[in-house]
Order: structure tokens, then sequence, then C-alpha cells
């Protein structure tokens, strides 16, 4: 089985099987669910959008055990999911339904892209103004899809797109649809749910969260000789490779338990003395000793390689917070700090 579709959920399995059914079939089967089960289901089907014909078919072949030959890309979508409820509810409660669960739906006008590969997007936005591309990745649906097209940039284009990310403010929601509708009318796919455009220094910080170090870098050195109060405030909301400094002992030796020794022995190669001191003033002298035997026989490494084992460091720090096993104190005021 495709492991695509092994990771589904049952209700995101459900929402590609009512798409791939089309219209009327799916209609057929909202007949008998509850107005709950509607409304997850519903809910799910406005987050499927494009889905691979082989994907279909494998959660088809699960479910029924027939093969799907509706052609290469199924499409779903809040318009899809209208059209659905409509059929088998009726305009007025297929109204009141998507009414229900608008407040549950996270879209926005360019949720089309969440599927799409970087290159695509990039692709498309060479030939656009820089403000353009400012403002469709700064609203793309994932943090995740936003970072990969930046990196694409050339390292001048990442520092100007990035300024004017973190400079946007709040943008009348009928200039961030046109944007969306052009690009939707090029790239032939389903305009998704209304949406409150951000942009700004949050933005900007949880791109960077999910970009590779030279990017990060990069950007952060041109608004840091650019507009430094700007730098530091974006800075106050990161967690870079040196901000390991600013955790407590505690919570240095439960990130050094998730990572992996040999990259922890690379990621040093390119710190400085006070975070080397800090990483082995947290280990077993046993354990010290053997990564200072490890960093003194290591050969010469490329900064490339040395920033990407960083960066799978920071990775860990985030991913122990956002589970809630520890807590970074970020930048901010002193009541705002973890005491």
């Amino acid at each position: 089985m495709d492991d695509r579709v092994t990771e589904l959920t049952p209700q995101q399995k459900a929402a590609i099987l009512c798409v791939a059914l089309g219209p009327d079939g799916a209609a057929k089967v909202f007949k008998h669910l509850s107005d709950d089960m509607v409304d997850r289901l519903a809910v799910e089907m406005v987050r499927t959008t494009d889905v691979p014909q082989e994907q279909a078919r494998a959660v088809q072949i699960e479910v029924i055990e027939k093969t799907l030959g509706r052609g290469a890309m199924s499409q779903g979508g809040v318009r899809y999911a209208r059209d659905v409820l409509t059929r088998a509810l009726g305009e007025k409660r297929a109204g009141d339904t998507l009414e229900r669960i608008a407040n549950r739906i996270e879209a926005t006008p360019f949720e089309f892209l969440r599927l799409t590969p970087p290159d695509q997007i990039y692709a498309f936005l060479r030939s656009e103004h820089p403000q353009t591309t400012a403002l469709v990745i700064a609203n793309l649906p994932a943090p995740e899809l936003a970072a990969s097209v930046i990196a694409m940039l050339a390292p001048e284009e990442q520092s100007d797109i990035a300024l004017r990310i973190a400079l946007m403010g709040q943008l009348q929601p009928d200039v961030v649809k046109e944007v969306a509708r052009v690009m939707e009318s090029k790239l032939d796919v389903v305009l998704q749910a209304e949406y409150s455009p951000a942009g700004g220094v949050a933005s900007l910080a949880d791109i960077l969260n999910n970009s590779d170090r030279p990017t990060e870098r990069n950007i952060l050195d041109y608004l840091s000789l650019t507009n430094p109060e700007l730098a530091e405030n974006v800075r106050a909301l990161l967690f870079v490779f040196d901000d390991l400094l600013k955790l407590d002992d505690r919570t240095v030796q439960l990130v050094l338990k998730e990572v992996d020794q040999k990259d922890l022995a690379l990621s040093l190669r390119g710190a400085s003395p006070e975070v080397t001191d800090r990483i082995l003033a947290n280990m077993s002298q046993r354990a010290a000793e053997t990564l200072r035997e490890e960093m003194e026989f290591m050969p010469p490494q490329l900064r490339r390689v040395v920033e990407e084992a960083q960066t799978k460091i920071v990775a860990v720090v985030r991913r122990l917070e956002e589970d809630g096993t520890i807590i970074v104190a970020r930048g901010g005021s002193e009541a705002e700090m973890v005491i």
C-alpha cells in the first residue's frame, strides 16, 4: 500500500474518498451521516485540495476494493464541499453547515498551493514584482512551504523579500484575494476560503524558524545592516544555534539526550567557545571526553556540513518546545520571561 495512504487518518481517507467519488457519490454518503459527522468531514474536505490519482485509488481500494478512473487529479476545496453539501442537504442546510464550520477552517486565499511543489511556486514568482512575491510568501498556508520557496531565491533577493515581509502591515483582504485569483487562474487550481492576511515580523520569524541556516543567517545579516531594530525584533522570535547559551542546564541536558552525537560534534566545529563549554559542562565526564576526542580527530569540514548539523540541533530544541518537554524563554519584557 502507498505509504502516503497508511499515514492518513480515517477522517482524511474519508475526505479523499468523497472527493474521488464526485459530487453525486459524495452527496449520497453525506445523507447517511449525522450532523456532527457532516461537519467534521466537510472541514476535512475543505482542507483536501489536490489529490494524486494514485493516492485516491489506493484509498478507494482500501475502502471499497475498486479502482478509480477519474483522471489525473481530483479536486476538493470550499467550492467542492459546498456543491456536495447542497446536493446532499439542500441549499439552506448546506449554508448552515458551512457557517458552523467556518471558524474551524484554517485556510488562506493561497490554500490551493499547500500541495504545490516549492519549485513551481518559485517559478511563478520569478517574474513577479518583489512586493507581490513577498505577499505570496508571507501568506503561504504553511511556514515550511514558505521557507522552501524563500530558500530558492538568490541571497540578495532573500534579503529584499524578507525586509518586505517584516515591514508588511495588514492589507485589504480584496488585494490579497485578487493576487491569489490571478495566481489561481495561471495554475488552474481551486481557490480556497476567506482569510485575514498576515505579514510582519511574526510572519518572517515563522518562515526563518523553518529555513536552513544559510538562509536564516543571510537574511538576519542583511536586516542587521539595513534595519538593526527590525533585526532585533525578528531575532527575539527566533531560536538559533547560539541561543543554546540561553537554556538552563536541565534543558540543555534534555536536548542532548535527543541529539545525534555525530551531529553534535559537527555542530560544535563552528560554535563559539562559550557554546562548546556549555555543552561539555552538561555532559558526563566520559561523554565529554569522547566528544572532545571526536572533535579533535575529525577532519576539516565544509561550512555547509557544519551548518546543517547546527540546524538539526536547533530542530531538536524546537521539537521539544512544541511538544511541551522544554520551555524556551524568548525575547520580550521581564513579565514574559519564564520563572
